[in-house]
């Protein structure tokens, strides 16, 4: 058994009932709320390791209750919508998502989507919760103003410190390692997710949530740039 707690806000009862058991068949605590009010009450109550939040609920819904939850919180949260709400599902991932699954949904794709953002956030604790006293050079990525310490798992632009999520630190971590090289969509999914590349759509909507964030405009980017057909770069200055 492990001792992760999944919260699964779904205001289709039957659904919700449904992937719970699948979850509690994998050893995870679960907790259910029906709406977004009961979500974030649950999380203010609850260590919580992952959400799994629907789009469509009555009270408020999944998109409203991702913005005020990642005001504090960074756990992974994958979003469930119908095929309908495409729109919806890229607003998700644009407002701190990490991933979707589309319903109707096979309980092992799920699964596994819960297992890989489990894998990645336990990680991202363990190095957050690590503590060194000295920070060696290779630790800290400058390029420009932008600077990123592994160690500290934080991120700066021109001296201020950015809030970045789990994936988006993964992500610029590759790219600025290599500065200058172009990384395929299907290699940064693959080198991030640790898994092979399924669905690289998400590439697109991180890439541009870290533009929004590191760039001063982000429509004409200093630093991370896409050459066009082949992928993405962390320009050489």
């Amino acid at each position: 058994m492990n001792s992760y707690n999944i919260l699964v806000v779904e205001d289709d009862k039957e659904i919700a009932r449904a992937v719970e058991i699948y979850l509690k068949n994998q050893g995870y605590k679960v907790l259910v709320g029906h709406n977004g009010i009961d979500g974030l009450e649950i999380i203010e109550k609850q260590i919580i390791h992952l959400a799994i939040v629907d789009i469509m609920m009555p009270l408020m819904d999944g998109i409203q209750m991702t913005i005020k939850l990642r005001e504090k919180y960074d756990f992974p949260i994958i979003m469930l919508s119908a095929k309908s709400e495409e729109i919806d599902k890229i607003m998700g991932l644009n407002i701190g998502a990490d991933d979707y699954v589309s319903k109707p949904f096979a309980p092992l794709e799920l699964i596994a989507r819960v297992n890989s953002q489990i894998r990645r956030y336990s990680r991202y604790l363990n190095l957050v919760g690590t503590e060194k006293e000295e920070v060696n050079k290779e630790d800290i990525y400058s390029i420009g103003g932008l600077e990123l310490n592994v160690n500290k798992v934080e991120l700066t632009v021109d001296g201020s410190l950015v809030k970045i999520t789990p994936i988006e630190f993964k992500i610029l971590q590759l790219l600025m390692k290599s500065p200058g090289r172009v990384f395929s969509s299907e290699e940064i999914y693959e080198r991030v997710w640790n898994e092979k590349a399924i669905n690289t759509d998400t590439i697109m909507v991180h890439i541009r949530n870290i533009r929004e964030k590191i760039e001063f405009d982000p429509k004409n980017p200093k630093y991370l740039k896409v050459v066009w057909g082949v992928g993405y770069k962390i320009e050489k200055l």
